[in-house]
Protein backbone atom coordinates (compact mmCIF):
# COMPACT_ATOMS: atom_id res chain seq x y z
CA UNK A 1 0.00 0.00 0.00
CA UNK A 2 0.85 3.65 -0.53
CA UNK A 3 -0.34 4.90 2.48
CA UNK A 4 -0.14 3.17 6.19
CA UNK A 5 -2.23 -0.02 7.04
CA UNK A 6 -2.88 1.54 10.39
CA UNK A 7 -3.86 5.36 11.43
CA UNK A 8 -6.40 7.54 13.81
CA UNK A 9 -9.60 8.65 12.67
CA UNK A 10 -10.46 11.70 14.43
CA UNK A 11 -14.66 12.18 13.72
CA UNK A 12 -16.23 13.72 16.01
CA UNK A 13 -13.45 14.92 18.47
CA UNK A 14 -12.69 18.46 19.26
CA UNK A 15 -10.61 20.69 21.42
CA UNK A 16 -9.38 19.01 24.40
CA UNK A 17 -10.41 15.09 23.36
CA UNK A 18 -9.07 15.48 19.83
CA UNK A 19 -5.67 16.78 21.49
CA UNK A 20 -5.22 14.40 24.22
CA UNK A 21 -6.25 11.45 21.56
CA UNK A 22 -3.80 12.21 19.04
CA UNK A 23 -1.08 12.80 21.45
CA UNK A 24 -1.72 9.61 23.40
CA UNK A 25 -1.97 7.73 20.38
CA UNK A 26 1.55 9.19 19.41
CA UNK A 27 2.43 8.52 22.31
CA UNK A 28 1.60 4.43 21.85
CA UNK A 29 2.77 3.88 18.45
CA UNK A 30 0.13 5.51 16.07
CA UNK A 31 2.16 7.33 13.03
CA UNK A 32 -0.62 7.81 10.69
CA UNK A 33 -3.55 10.66 11.66
CA UNK A 34 -6.94 11.43 9.72
CA UNK A 35 -9.00 14.38 10.01
CA UNK A 36 -10.94 16.59 8.02
CA UNK A 37 -12.12 20.40 7.42
CA UNK A 38 -15.38 19.58 8.38
CA UNK A 39 -14.57 18.14 11.67
CA UNK A 40 -13.35 21.27 12.77
CA UNK A 41 -10.26 20.01 14.90
CA UNK A 42 -7.39 20.62 12.39
CA UNK A 43 -5.91 23.52 14.15
CA UNK A 44 -6.27 21.43 17.60
CA UNK A 45 -4.57 18.31 15.85
CA UNK A 46 -1.97 20.77 14.69
CA UNK A 47 -1.49 21.50 18.30
CA UNK A 48 -1.15 18.15 19.73
CA UNK A 49 1.49 16.79 16.97
CA UNK A 50 3.89 20.16 17.60
CA UNK A 51 3.19 19.44 21.73
CA UNK A 52 3.77 15.33 21.18
CA UNK A 53 7.50 15.71 20.33
CA UNK A 54 7.33 13.58 17.46
CA UNK A 55 8.69 15.12 14.44
CA UNK A 56 6.61 16.04 11.52
CA UNK A 57 8.16 14.01 9.16
CA UNK A 58 7.48 10.97 10.98
CA UNK A 59 3.68 11.25 10.90
CA UNK A 60 1.40 10.24 8.08
CA UNK A 61 -1.22 13.07 7.67
CA UNK A 62 -4.87 13.12 5.91
CA UNK A 63 -7.33 15.58 5.60
CA UNK A 64 -10.32 15.74 3.32
CA UNK A 65 -11.55 19.01 1.53
CA UNK A 66 -15.38 19.29 2.08
CA UNK A 67 -17.88 20.31 -0.34
CA UNK A 68 -18.05 24.09 0.34
CA UNK A 69 -14.89 24.53 -1.12
CA UNK A 70 -14.72 22.17 -4.35
CA UNK A 71 -15.30 25.80 -6.01
CA UNK A 72 -11.97 27.15 -8.09
CA UNK A 73 -11.13 30.54 -6.20
CA UNK A 74 -12.12 28.64 -2.41
CA UNK A 75 -10.40 24.87 -3.29
CA UNK A 76 -6.33 25.80 -2.86
CA UNK A 77 -6.92 28.54 -0.25
CA UNK A 78 -8.98 26.19 1.81
CA UNK A 79 -6.36 24.03 1.26
CA UNK A 80 -3.92 26.34 2.48
CA UNK A 81 -5.62 26.71 5.41
CA UNK A 82 -6.03 23.57 6.80
CA UNK A 83 -1.95 23.59 6.16
CA UNK A 84 -1.80 26.58 8.42
CA UNK A 85 -4.30 25.02 10.94
CA UNK A 86 -2.03 21.65 11.36
CA UNK A 87 1.32 23.64 11.36
CA UNK A 88 2.65 21.85 8.44
CA UNK A 89 3.55 22.85 5.05
CA UNK A 90 2.33 19.92 3.51
CA UNK A 91 -0.15 17.18 3.81
CA UNK A 92 0.91 13.42 2.98
CA UNK A 93 -2.63 13.04 1.73
CA UNK A 94 -5.42 15.30 0.61
CA UNK A 95 -9.02 13.86 -0.30
CA UNK A 96 -12.36 14.63 -1.94
CA UNK A 97 -14.49 14.42 1.03
CA UNK A 98 -17.65 13.76 -0.57
CA UNK A 99 -18.34 13.74 -4.34
CA UNK A 100 -21.90 15.67 -4.04
CA UNK A 101 -23.47 14.61 -7.25
CA UNK A 102 -26.60 15.76 -6.34
CA UNK A 103 -25.35 19.40 -5.90
CA UNK A 104 -24.12 19.57 -9.13
CA UNK A 105 -19.87 19.59 -8.56
CA UNK A 106 -18.25 18.33 -11.29
CA UNK A 107 -15.25 15.48 -10.48
CA UNK A 108 -13.54 16.17 -13.63
CA UNK A 109 -13.06 20.17 -12.29
CA UNK A 110 -12.64 19.07 -8.58
CA UNK A 111 -9.96 16.52 -9.48
CA UNK A 112 -7.88 18.72 -11.96
CA UNK A 113 -8.06 21.60 -8.44
CA UNK A 114 -6.71 18.73 -6.36
CA UNK A 115 -4.15 17.56 -8.99
CA UNK A 116 -2.94 21.32 -9.00
CA UNK A 117 -2.29 21.19 -5.07
CA UNK A 118 -0.66 18.00 -5.42
CA UNK A 119 1.49 19.70 -7.88
CA UNK A 120 2.02 22.81 -6.29
CA UNK A 121 3.43 20.86 -3.41
CA UNK A 122 0.95 21.08 -0.54
CA UNK A 123 0.17 17.57 -0.49
CA UNK A 124 2.42 14.76 -1.37
CA UNK A 125 -0.84 12.30 -2.23
CA UNK A 126 -4.05 12.75 -3.76
CA UNK A 127 -7.14 10.53 -3.27
CA UNK A 128 -11.00 10.36 -2.78
CA UNK A 129 -13.54 9.26 -0.48
CA UNK A 130 -16.95 8.30 -0.73
CA UNK A 131 -17.05 8.34 -4.43
CA UNK A 132 -19.11 4.68 -5.84
CA UNK A 133 -17.57 3.34 -8.95
CA UNK A 134 -19.39 5.07 -11.86
CA UNK A 135 -17.45 8.44 -9.70
CA UNK A 136 -14.33 6.58 -9.32
CA UNK A 137 -14.43 6.29 -13.10
CA UNK A 138 -15.15 9.64 -13.72
CA UNK A 139 -11.61 10.89 -11.51
CA UNK A 140 -9.77 8.65 -13.01
CA UNK A 141 -10.75 9.52 -16.30
CA UNK A 142 -10.03 13.00 -15.29
CA UNK A 143 -6.45 13.17 -14.00
CA UNK A 144 -5.12 9.08 -14.26
CA UNK A 145 -5.60 6.26 -11.88
CA UNK A 146 -1.76 6.96 -11.06
CA UNK A 147 -2.72 9.99 -9.23
CA UNK A 148 -5.66 8.43 -7.32
CA UNK A 149 -3.86 6.85 -4.30
CA UNK A 150 -7.05 5.68 -2.12
CA UNK A 151 -11.01 5.91 -1.83
CA UNK A 152 -11.51 6.41 1.95
CA UNK A 153 -14.88 4.48 2.25
CA UNK A 154 -17.22 2.45 4.67
CA UNK A 155 -16.12 -0.95 5.59
CA UNK A 156 -17.00 -2.94 8.60
CA UNK A 157 -17.84 -6.76 8.83
CA UNK A 158 -22.15 -5.35 8.46
CA UNK A 159 -20.69 -3.55 5.14
CA UNK A 160 -18.50 -5.20 3.35
CA UNK A 161 -19.04 -3.30 -0.36
CA UNK A 162 -17.55 -6.04 -2.10
CA UNK A 163 -18.30 -4.80 -5.66
CA UNK A 164 -16.69 -1.25 -5.23
CA UNK A 165 -13.62 -3.05 -3.65
CA UNK A 166 -13.47 -5.38 -6.39
CA UNK A 167 -13.39 -2.35 -8.51
CA UNK A 168 -10.79 -0.27 -6.97
CA UNK A 169 -8.21 -3.54 -6.85
CA UNK A 170 -8.15 -4.09 -10.45
CA UNK A 171 -7.47 -0.11 -10.89
CA UNK A 172 -4.58 -0.67 -8.15
CA UNK A 173 -6.10 1.66 -5.98
CA UNK A 174 -5.67 1.19 -1.97
CA UNK A 175 -8.98 1.10 -0.06
CA UNK A 176 -9.15 2.92 2.79
CA UNK A 177 -11.71 1.62 5.39
CA UNK A 178 -13.85 4.09 7.84
CA UNK A 179 -16.55 2.86 10.34
CA UNK A 180 -14.70 -0.30 10.60
CA UNK A 181 -16.41 -0.64 13.54
CA UNK A 182 -19.81 0.63 12.47
CA UNK A 183 -20.19 3.13 15.53
CA UNK A 184 -19.59 -0.39 18.03
CA UNK A 185 -22.70 -2.18 16.88
CA UNK A 186 -20.04 -5.06 15.74
CA UNK A 187 -18.62 -5.02 18.93
CA UNK A 188 -21.66 -7.14 20.58
CA UNK A 189 -21.60 -9.38 17.05
CA UNK A 190 -21.85 -13.17 18.49
CA UNK A 191 -19.99 -14.34 15.55
CA UNK A 192 -16.73 -11.85 16.41
CA UNK A 193 -16.56 -12.23 19.87
CA UNK A 194 -16.60 -16.44 19.65
CA UNK A 195 -13.45 -15.94 17.16
CA UNK A 196 -12.32 -13.51 19.75
CA UNK A 197 -12.32 -15.90 22.44
CA UNK A 198 -10.27 -18.36 20.12
CA UNK A 199 -7.28 -15.64 20.49
CA UNK A 200 -7.64 -13.85 23.50
CA UNK A 201 -8.56 -11.17 21.90
CA UNK A 202 -11.69 -8.29 21.76
CA UNK A 203 -14.28 -8.05 18.88
CA UNK A 204 -12.74 -4.47 18.10
CA UNK A 205 -9.43 -6.38 17.37
CA UNK A 206 -10.78 -9.12 15.25
CA UNK A 207 -13.14 -6.85 13.38
CA UNK A 208 -9.66 -4.71 12.41
CA UNK A 209 -7.76 -7.92 11.75
CA UNK A 210 -10.46 -8.37 9.25
CA UNK A 211 -10.16 -5.43 7.65
CA UNK A 212 -6.26 -5.22 7.64
CA UNK A 213 -6.16 -9.06 5.91
CA UNK A 214 -8.51 -7.78 3.83
CA UNK A 215 -6.02 -5.35 2.55
CA UNK A 216 -7.88 -2.38 3.44
CA UNK A 217 -6.17 0.84 5.77
CA UNK A 218 -7.86 1.18 8.65
CA UNK A 219 -8.67 4.74 10.69
CA UNK A 220 -10.37 3.89 13.97
CA UNK A 221 -10.76 6.47 16.86
CA UNK A 222 -10.81 6.32 20.30
CA UNK A 223 -10.17 8.54 23.41
CA UNK A 224 -9.13 6.01 25.74
CA UNK A 225 -5.40 5.09 25.93
CA UNK A 226 -6.25 1.56 26.94
CA UNK A 227 -8.75 1.13 23.72
CA UNK A 228 -6.00 2.96 21.48
CA UNK A 229 -3.66 0.25 22.71
CA UNK A 230 -5.34 -2.42 21.75
CA UNK A 231 -6.86 -1.13 18.74
CA UNK A 232 -3.21 -0.95 17.64
CA UNK A 233 -2.62 -4.57 18.79
CA UNK A 234 -4.98 -6.06 15.84
CA UNK A 235 -2.10 -5.68 13.55
CA UNK A 236 -0.65 -8.45 15.51
CA UNK A 237 -3.39 -10.87 15.07
CA UNK A 238 -4.04 -13.37 12.62
CA UNK A 239 -7.33 -14.55 12.00
CA UNK A 240 -7.35 -17.80 9.64
CA UNK A 241 -9.41 -18.06 6.35
CA UNK A 242 -11.75 -20.04 8.23
CA UNK A 243 -12.20 -17.41 9.95
CA UNK A 244 -12.53 -14.54 7.03
CA UNK A 245 -14.64 -16.26 5.43
CA UNK A 246 -17.06 -16.73 8.87
CA UNK A 247 -16.78 -12.69 9.20
CA UNK A 248 -17.34 -12.56 5.30
CA UNK A 249 -21.18 -13.71 5.97
CA UNK A 250 -21.76 -11.12 8.69
CA UNK A 251 -22.56 -8.96 5.19
CA UNK A 252 -25.80 -6.94 5.71
CA UNK A 253 -25.89 -3.64 4.31
CA UNK A 254 -25.46 -1.85 7.68
CA UNK A 255 -24.77 1.68 6.20
CA UNK A 256 -24.20 3.89 8.96
CA UNK A 257 -23.28 7.07 6.90
CA UNK A 258 -24.74 8.38 4.10
CA UNK A 259 -25.75 11.85 3.99
CA UNK A 260 -27.67 13.99 1.27
CA UNK A 261 -27.00 15.77 -0.58
CA UNK A 262 -23.28 14.31 -0.50
CA UNK A 263 -23.37 10.71 -1.19
CA UNK A 264 -23.56 9.08 -4.37
CA UNK A 265 -25.57 5.96 -5.62
CA UNK A 266 -24.27 3.16 -3.93
CA UNK A 267 -23.09 0.45 -5.56
CA UNK A 268 -24.85 -3.00 -4.83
Amino acid sequence: MRIPQFGLGTFRLKDQAVIDSVKTALDVGYRAIDTAQIYGNEAAIGQAIAESGVPRQDIFLTTKIWVDNFAPDKFIPSLKNSLQNLHTDAVDLTLIHWPAPQLGVSIPEVMQLLLEAKQQGLTQHIGISNFNIALTQQAIDSIGVEHITTNQIELSPYLQNRTLVNFLREQNIDVTSYMTLAYGKVLNDPILIEIAAQHQATSAQVALAWALQNGYAVIPSSTKRENLISNLKAQDLKLSAEQIQIIAQLERNGREVSPEPYAPEWDQ
